[in-house]
């Protein structure tokens, strides 16, 4: 069994991880961590301290009435990308940790679009 490195969790709610293969299971946000435990098999499990964070990009549509999924960037470890029940309440128990000057909003589909077409051919 796993170790849990929070000794106080302030959010649990049902989420997926997209790894590899999706991954079905539940977030735990707490004082020292993020934490994503699989709901079937205990091996499968991520753990992200606070301190490993570089920062969060959440995915906003509709002028922020949805948010499909959120990827945490981690200065070692790579991105981490969830979709949970609540994103909202997710993303606001993670600022707590982090601060709001970490949260970012990714870049829709036009953005990636103009940026792709305005950049110079010299930074391609």
């Amino acid at each position: 069994m796993v170790q849990s490195l929070n000794s106080k969790i302030d959010l649990t709610v049902k989420a997926t991880a997209f790894t590899a293969f999706t991954e079905y299971g539940q977030i735990m946000i707490g004082n020292k961590a993020l934490e994503f435990y699989h709901q079937r098999d205990a091996r499968k499990y991520i753990q992200i301290p606070w301190q490993e964070v570089e920062y969060v990009s959440a995915s906003v549509l509709f002028g922020g009435k949805w948010i499909p999924r959120y990827t945490i960037y981690t200065k070692q470890n790579g991105s981490f990308t969830f979709a949970s029940k609540n994103p909202k309440d997710v993303l606001r128990a993670i600022r707590v940790y982090i601060g709001g000057d970490k949260m970012v909003k990714s870049l829709g589909f036009f953005g990636v679009l103009k940026r792709a077409f305005t950049r110079k051919p010299s930074q391609k």
